[in-house]
C-alpha cells in the first residue's frame, strides 16, 4: 500500500509540474502579445477550486481530470468578447503571434528540461568508469580487438565519460552498420576500433543491450538487495546480502551481466552458485516469462547492486561549471528530442515494436520507481517525460499544438485563416488519432501489469 501510495504521488507531482510549465508556457507569450487570458486551467473538466487575480482577473484553476490543462483566451469562435476586449482576443492576431503563443507550451517543456538537466550536472551525476571486462570469444567486441581493461574514451569522436555515456551514444547509433570506438589501453597509445553492430536486431536495442556486443565491465560478484516477494529468486532461496558468484558456467562480474544471463533463458532452470557470508550454496531457479519490446524475456525477480568497495574504485561524477552545464544540457535535450522522433518514426515503419508506446498506469509505476532511486533520477525521469510532452505536442496532429501550427503554415502560404470546416474535420481526425493512441497506451499498461 505504501509502495502504491509513493507511486501515485510521485506521478501526480511529475504531472502537476510537467502540465504547469507547458501552460505556463503559453500564458506567459500570450501576456506579452497583449491577449487576454481568461483561464489558467490544470486539468480538465469540472473546477475544483479556483481564484481569481492579476490585471486582467485571470481565473486559476485546479479541474477535476488531471491529464493535462488549458489557457483559455478570449476568442471570438469561442465565446462573444466584450468590444473592449476585441483587440485582444487572440483570434485577431497577427499569425506570427499566433504561432508564438501555441508553440510556447511545448517549447517550454524542452526548456525545463534544460533546466533540469543542468541542475544536475552543476550537482553532478555519479556513474562508473567504462572499463571493460574481457569479451566473450566472437562477440563483436572481442572481433573489434577490443580487450579486458581496455577504458573507452569516445564514441564516433564523442567524448565518453562512463559507462552511462556508452550506453546513450551506442543507442544513438542503433540502425547504424558500425560505430568507432575510443580506447585507452594500460602501457600503450589511445587507440580506435570499429565496433560492428550488424549482429543486433531491432528488438535488441530495445532491451540490455551492452552485453550482446560483448560490451561487459568487472564490478566483482553483484549483491542481492531484494529479492522480491513470490518471484524466482526468492523461491530458490536468495535474499538480500547474497552475492551471485555464477550462473550455469558463466561467472557473474556485474548486475548488467546477471540481468542479460536471465533475460536471455526465459522459462528455463538457471543453476546459481551463491555467496553468503564466507560460505558458497548452489541452487536451480526457473524464470518467469515477461514479454518486452515484443519478445519474450527471463525474468529473476533481484534487484542487484555493487559491492561497495569495487564501486568506489570505479565510480565517477560527471560535473561542470553553471554555463557549461546549461549548454550540455541544450545539448542533451536536442538529442533525446531528436532520438523520440526516432523511435516514432521506428514504430510507424514497424521497426519497432507498439509496446513501446506507455500510457499512465507505466508512468506512474515509472515515476514511483524513480522517486525512490533518489533525487537524481527522479529529476532524470522529470526531465525525459518533459521532452517527450514537447516533442509529442508538436506532432502536426489536430487537436495538439503542432496541430494548430500546422494550419498557421497553411494560413500562411494561402494568405487566409483555414475554413472552419477543415478545422471541424481536422479536430474529429485528432481526437480519433489521440483516442486510439490512448486505448493502444492503456492495453500495453494493463498487458504489462497482468
Amino acid at each position: 500500500m505504501i509502495d502504491l501510495l509513493q507511486k501515485v504521488a510521485a506521478f501526480v507531482f511529475t504531472l502537476g509540474v510537467l502540465v504547469t510549465f507547458h501552460e505556463l508556457g503559453h500564458y506567459i507569450v500570450a501576456r506579452l502579445c497583449g491577449v487576454k487570458v481568461l483561464r489558467f486551467s490544470v486539468g480538465f473538466g469540472k473546477v475544483l477550486a479556483s481564484r481569481r487575480f492579476g490585471p486582467d482577473q485571470t481565473e486559476w484553476a485546479i479541474s477535476a481530470l488531471p491529464l493535462g490543462g488549458y489557457v483559455k483566451m478570449a476568442d471570438e469562435r469561442e465565446a462573444e468578447v466584450a468590444r473592449a476586449d476585441l483587440p485582444r482576443a487572440f483570434n485577431r492576431q497577427p499569425v506570427w503571434k499566433r504561432i508564438a503563443i501555441v508553440a510556447a507550451g511545448p517549447l517550454a517543456n524542452l526548456l525545463l528540461a534544460v533546466l533540469i538537466f543542468a541542475a544536475t550536472y552543476v550537482h553532478g551525476i555519479p556513474g562508473q568508469i567504462a572499463l571493460l571486462a574481457a569479451p566473450p570469444p566472437g562477440s563483436a567486441a572481442a572481433t573489434a580487438g577490443l580487450r579486458e581493461g581496455d577504458l573507452v574514451t569516445a564514441l564516433d569522436n564523442q567524448p565518453v565519460q562512463s559507462w552511462q555515456d556508452l550506453r546513450w551514444r551506442l543507442l544513438k547509433s542503433s540502425g547504424a552498420d558500425s560505430v568507432e570506438i575510443s580506447v585507452k589501453r594500460p602501457g600503450a597509445d589511445g587507440a580506435q576500433h570499429t565496433l560492428d553492430l550488424r549482429s543486433l536486431r531491432a528488438a535488441d536495442w530495445e532491451t540490455n543491450f551492452l552485453p550482446k556486443l560483448g560490451l561487459r565491465t568487472d564490478l566483482g560478484s553483484p549483491l542481492v538487495q531484494e529479492a522480491l516477494s513470490g518471484k524466482p529468486a526468492e523461491r530458490a532461496g536468495l535474499r538480500a546480502g547474497d552475492r551471485i558468484i555464477a550462473i550455469g558456467n558463466e561467472r557473474v562480474r556485474s548486475p548488467s551481466d546477471a540481468a542479460a544471463f536471465t533475460n536471455a533463458r526465459p522459462g528455463e532452470t538457471l543453476h546459481f552458485v551463491v555467496g553468503r557470508g564466507t560460505a558458497e550454496f548452489e541452487t536451480d531457479l526457473t524464470t518467469d516469462v515477461v514479454e518486452q519490446g515484443g519478445r519474450k524475456i527471463g525474468v529473476a525477480g533481484l534487484r542487484l547492486g555493487v559491492d561497495p568497495s569495487v564501486a568506489e574504485q570505479r565510480n565517477v561524477t560527471v560535473r561542470y561549471g553553471v554555463l557549461e552545464a546549461l549548454r550540455q544540457g541544450a545539448q542533451k535535450t536536442g538529442e533525446l528530442s531528436l532520438f523520440t522522433l526516432k523511435m516514432l518514426g521506428r514504430i510507424v515503419t514497424g521497426d519497432a515494436s507498439l509496446k513501446n508506446i506507455s500510457g499512465p498506469l507505466t508512468m506512474a509505476d515509472y515515476a514511483g520507481q524513480s522517486a525512490q532511486q533518489g533525487l537524481l533520477t527522479f529529476a532524470g525521469y522529470l526531465a525525459l517525460i518533459s521532452i517527450s510532452l514537447g516533442v509529442l505536442n508538436l506532432l502536426p496532429v489536430p487537436l495538439l499544438d503542432g496541430g494548430h501550427l500546422m494550419y498557421y503554415l497553411a494560413e500562411i502560404i494561402k494568405g487566409t485563416p483555414v475554413s472552419d470546416r477543415v478545422l471541424e474535420v481536422g479536430q474529429r481526425i485528432g481526437m480519433a488519432v489521440l483516442a486510439l493512441l490512448m486505448a493502444l497506451a492503456l492495453f500495453n499498461d494493463v498487458s504489462r501489469l497482468f
